[in-house]
């Protein structure tokens, strides 16, 4: 298991002992102290102490550096003496104490690769936090999805295991080391192939993390996470393009169809029927897939959160041809 931290020390206090006590039966845990300023590296010596299969790999701040996630990662990679790498995040915890058994079990002769869910915590009475878990539910499904038609095509590092094979084989990070994203959905979308990719979405198997509280920061977030689309496959690129043009067409011409009715060009209830379908529809497929995650939560939402994301995402989409982010 390998978990890339900087200045981190207070999500590591809370966080790596649930990692660390995870019920199998011969594992380690690697966290790559990434140029870390703050007490991160006196918090791992001492838990090191106490956990022998705690492995710590610094890597030293100076002043040319600012930390460097894909490093870190093949650091800790290089560091691991297991040829199955489990990854996620210091802001993360796992969901139970077999996450380690539920991922790997996903493993076999021909599946190299698996793919879980990372969850957000949820908060009570936020608005942010239920469009922040609808839109990492509709990512997941279109992840989990893709594989089960056989296009898988990305996954996310909070929750993500692979053999080390596949990383030796395309000399890691390295196609896209220029990035300072994509050490985990581009990674999966170089080398995720039909037959090698196995997904797992047991409630025992998720990760869960401490969601952004501000909704500005989480633009911020998915401005930066978003950069790395440009830099898919063509197929996926294509297919992940018209889905999200249908998501638009719909809600505008939705929009246009009902305006027209006001006026009697169009009849109204032709046009409410037509979305009504659609939103019968969705709740149907969704609500599946949320029970499946754990998100029952949102199922009576879905309509107001499906259309402030798809809008949400046509201004990230504007946001960044006029100013990509500079920093990740």
């Amino acid at each position: 298991m390998i978990i890339c931290a900087r200045n981190e020390a207070q999500n590591l206090s809370r966080h790596l002992e649930k990692f660390l006590t995870q019920r199998y039966t011969d594992f380690e845990v690697i966290v790559v102290n990434d140029g870390s300023t703050d007490n991160s590296s006196d918090l791992l010596h001492t838990y090191q102490k106490r956990f022998s299969h705690l492995k710590v790999v610094d890597i030293k701040s100076n002043n040319s550096y600012s930390g460097n996630k894909k490093k870190a990662i093949s650091k800790g990679i290089k560091a691991s003496k297991y040829d199955y790498l489990l990854f996620s995040d210091a802001d993360c915890e796992p969901s139970s104490k077999y996450w380690i058994s539920e991922m790997s079990s996903q493993f076999s002769t021909n599946k190299k690769i698996v793919l879980g869910y990372g969850a957000y915590r949820k908060i009570n009475n936020s608005f942010l936090n239920k469009l922040i878990r609808f839109e990492t539910l509709m990512t997941a499904i279109q992840y989990f999805s893709y594989v089960k038609i056989g296009l898988p095509y990305m996954g996310v590092g909070r929750n993500l295991a692979y053999h080390k094979e596949l990383f030796i084989k395309v000399n890691g990070l390295s196609s896209h080391a220029n990035l300072k994203s994509g050490d985990d959905d581009l990674f999966v979308n170089q080398v995720a192939k039909i037959n090698n990719t196995a997904i797992c979405f047991s409630k025992k198997s998720f990760t869960i993390s401490e969601p952004n509280t501000s909704f500005k920061a989480w633009f911020n977030q998915k401005k930066r996470h978003i950069t790395t689309a440009n830099y898919y496959k063509p197929i996926h690129k294509l297919l992940l393009g018209f889905y999200y043009l249908s998501q638009i067409l719909f809600w505008i011409l939705a929009i246009i169809l009902l305006s027209l009715s006001l006026i009697g060009e169009v009849e109204f209830w032709s046009v409410i029927v037509i979305v009504l379908i659609r939103l019968v529809l969705q709740f149907i497929i969704l609500s599946k897939a949320a029970e499946k995650l754990d998100e029952r939560d949102l199922s009576l939402w879905f309509p107001i959160l499906d259309i402030l994301l798809v809008f949400m995402q046509l201004q990230l989409f504007v946001s960044n041809l006029i100013a990509k982010p500079k920093y990740w």
